[in-house]
């Protein structure tokens, strides 16, 4: 743009990051005529109620930002079940969490890379994250117990970094959109038209009235903020609700197992997302790549220590952004190291896990049953888990928007390669150039629908000129620029694919095919919900983003159209007198019009239908309700099944097992009948509180005194046992197995510790001495002594 042109349109816009600088071309002479002593106390006069711009497009994110994040904390407080407060969380994987924290806490952080009773290793961060919790509390004199640290924790993990985490991620992907596209304002095209219009065949008089306007206009203009701007900060009020409006995380692992680990992990990977992918930016752009390799670097390694299986999730969501925006040799390295990954797995679960039907796919998972035909688990996937109403909607943003992402992405990539074609033409022939260039404007007189510039100065609205209004103004005309919106779109859209794929495989089809493709996350379900969030919301954010430039170009061209042909027939009627009939003040009224119906009626409609949305979300979710049931039902004492894991008859037993025994002294009993949570409730010693027991493991005590209890020999039961401490060792039969845990595939190798004939054949032999009869709370129910030398 040459300083004429400068000075004609009476603004510069730069495009960082949506922010626009005016630059004044009005004398203070004018000013001191009009009374005002300069332009911008002019300015402040007529706009004495409205803050300074620049201050409030620092503050604005950051403030949409903390009110979106506060709102989806208070969502996730409401939810969560006020009754795991004093009790634990009933079911298979939350005793073994409430050891882990309870052993940080006996040990200290140096438990941290040996959680589990036989000292190998399990993720860490969460429960070491309980522990810091339970610290701080202690400084200010706060006793918070076990129970309470984890809730905390996971509510701040639920509640803050998850939605904080998809908050970056999608301001990430709506800032690559909006790069370098002042959201299709016609006030930048009408300052092109009006310079464009100088070497056309309208009257000087006419580009004097375009200047006018046009410069009229854009000081109006720079008063009001930049629609895609506010665009961006009403995603930072709706994208942290929205995160956690979804049963697919972060409620459904709290209700399964609870999954704690994987759950922290996955509310940690946005941010490690995002990072890649400004990794990816910074290694095409060739800048910053260390910075970014780091901070990379930082984020996988704190994923990893959360949960190390959060690597196939990541691996799955970045394969298509790997193949389109990173160069092939740097696409070649990232499949061999995955490759490598891959091996290395299959390795690790060959050695840990012995097992005769590692050759035959097929009959892996042999107790996964399907839990939804196909159009449901389908369904399931475009609505994002939500229920009814919004989840109708959910899923129609997300086709639609999708398809308005292609769409303009598609424009934008056309009217790009156009124009890289059209600057290799004119830089080969530039005489030939030059003349095409004379042609065209004479054709643009008389035939306005053909170029974008009308005989009225005006633009012509379209969806390519919505999506990029300055095509290379500041790059090489050479060199286009990269498709960065339909490289994202065809990404994201990939990645959905591929979670659906995947969702689909582990909830509906059966076979070995299936079982190999979900075997990373175990064929659980509850696992591979939580990447849903991960690529539909991200999906869902741009496809509104593009949904409202769609819009605003629809009703830009509904409100130009009358505009343009008054102006143009004025102007063509007045052009042999070189008068123009329009005025100012006319012409500035009608570009007004255009400019909010260009500018905001797109925003409107994308924050009236993301704010329906929203709080839609809120109130018809029984997906999430369900679950908060069945946590409550869980943590509740009053179970109608005697045998449950925790009632309030097994409370009182174990409260008086522990208080004869104390706390030094070892005591073995079923892991399946509730005795377990002896362990974090009165801080009884349990040995090995964990359900799965790991026989092939040297060091495993637990399963060397399940081996050797079944064995019914007493010397063998009394070998293993009695050298396990030096203080006494203890039995508790506490009746049968709990039957919320009758589907744990290892229960069998229990059976041995409720074998009442085994038990009496221990008795009778001395090997067990009755110390305390409980049979007043359940039949058999009891505490014996093994028979030790101590």
């Amino acid at each position: 743009m040459t300083s004429e042109q400068i000075a004609n349109t009476g603004s510069v816009t730069a495009d960082h990051g949506s922010i626009q600088t005016h630059a004044q071309t009005q004398p203070r002479q004018n000013d001191s005529v009009k009374g005002c002593p300069s332009e911008r106390k002019c300015g402040l006069r007529w706009r004495p109620a409205m803050l300074h711009p620049a201050s409030l497009r620092v503050l604005l994110p950051w403030l949409t930002s903390i009110i979106g994040i506060a709102f989806a904390l208070c969502l996730v407080i409401a939810w969560f079940p006020s009754t795991v407060w004093n009790t634990p969380i009933v079911s298979s994987d939350a005793p073994a969490h409430y050891y882990f924290i309870r052993r940080l806490l006996d040990e200290g952080l140096g438990a941290a890379l040996h959680l589990w009773p036989h000292n190998s290793f399990y993720p860490p961060l969460f429960h070491v994250c309980a522990y810091f919790v339970i610290k701080i509390a202690a400084l200010f004199g706060v006793q918070c117990s076990i129970y309470a640290a984890f809730n905390i924790t996971w509510i701040i993990a639920s509640g803050v970094i998850f939605p904080s985490g998809m908050l970056v991620l999608c301001r990430y992907f709506l800032q690559r959109w909006n790069h370098g596209n002042p959201i299709s304002n016609p006030i930048s095209r009408i300052s092109q038209a009006s310079s464009t219009s100088e070497s056309s065949s309208v009257s000087e008089s006419s580009n004097v009235l375009n200047q006018r306007v046009s410069s009229a206009v854009n000081r109006q203009y720079n008063a009001t903020f930049d629609a895609t701007f506010v665009l961006r900060n009403l995603i930072g009020l709706f994208v942290p609700v929205l995160a956690v409006s979804s049963v697919c995380h972060p409620y459904g692992l709290l209700n399964a197992g609870p999954l704690i680990a994987f759950g922290f992990a996955t509310s940690l990977l946005p941010f490690l997302i995002a990072a890649t992918l400004r990794l990816f930016d910074a290694i095409a752009a060739r800048e910053h790549i260390v910075k970014w390799l780091a901070i990379t670097a930082i984020a996988g390694v704190v994923c990893l220590v959360a949960h190390p299986r959060i690597a196939f999730t990541y691996a799955l969501i970045l394969v298509p952004f790997i193949v389109l925006r990173l160069p092939w040799k740097l696409i070649l390295g990232a499949f061999i190291a995955m490759c490598v990954g891959a091996v290395a797995f299959v390795a690790l679960m060959l050695t840990s896990f012995k097992s005769d039907r590692w050759a035959n796919p097929a009959s892996w998972f042999h107790s996964h049953q399907p839990s939804k035909n196909l159009w449901e688990s389908i369904s399931f996937c475009f609505t994002d888990g939500l229920d009814g109403f919004p989840a109708i909607l959910f899923a129609l943003l997300l086709i639609a928007g999708t398809v308005a992402a292609f769409v303009c992405a598609s424009c934008r990539a056309a009217m790009r390669s156009a124009d890289s074609l059209s600057a290799a033409v004119s830089t080969v022939a530039p005489d030939f150039s030059a003349d095409a260039d004379a042609s065209a404007s004479d054709t643009a007189v008389s035939a306005p629908d053909v170029s974008p510039v009308s005989t009225s100065g005006l633009p012509a609205a379209s969806c390519s000129d919505a999506a990029d209004v300055s095509l290379s103004a500041s790059s090489e005309p050479s060199r286009p620029r990269r498709n960065d919106r339909l490289r994202d779109v065809i990404a994201l859209t990939a990645a959905f694919l591929l979670v659906t794929l995947v969702y689909v495989c582990t909830v509906t089809l059966v076979g070995a095919l299936p079982n190999i493709i979900s075997a990373p996350w175990y064929r659980d379900e509850n696992r591979i919900m939580t990447m849903l969030p991960l690529v539909a919301l991200p999906l869902l954010v741009i496809g509104v983003n593009a949904l409202s430039e769609c819009v605003s170009v629809c009703a830009a061209s509904a409100s130009f159209a009358p505009s343009a042909s008054s102006f143009s027939t004025k102007n063509s009627a007045s052009s042999s007198s070189s008068v123009p009939s329009l005025s100012s003040a006319s012409a500035v009224s009608s570009v007004r019009n255009v400019s909010f119906a260009s500018n905001w009626i797109g925003p409107i409609a994308a924050f009236l239908v993301i704010a329906i949305l929203a709080v839609s979300a809120q109130i018809v979710c029984s997906s999430r309700t369900a679950a908060r049931d069945t946590i409550i039902a869980h943590s509740s004492l009053n179970q109608s099944d005697p045998n449950e894991q925790l009632t309030e008859r097994k409370i009182t037993v174990l409260r008086k097992v522990t208080e004869r025994t104390g706390t030094q002294a070892t005591i073995i009993s079923d892991p399946l009948n509730g005795s377990m949570y002896a362990d974090t409730l009165f801080n009884a010693n349990m040995l090995y509180p964990i359900i799965n027991a790991r026989t092939d493991v040297p060091s495993a005590p637990f399963g060397k005194v399940e081996t050797a209890f079944a064995s019914g020999d007493a010397q063998q039961v009394l070998g293993t046992v009695c050298p396990l401490t030096d203080a006494p060792e203890y039995f508790l039969t506490m009746g049968g197995q709990a039957q919320s845990l009758q589907s744990f595939p290892y229960r069998a190798q229990y059976d041995s510790f409720h074998n009442e004939e085994l038990i009496d054949a221990y008795v009778d032999g001395g090997t067990l001495v009755k110390v305390a009869d409980y049979s007043q709370y359940g039949q058999g129910w009891a505490l014996y002594r093994f028979g030790c030398a101590d």
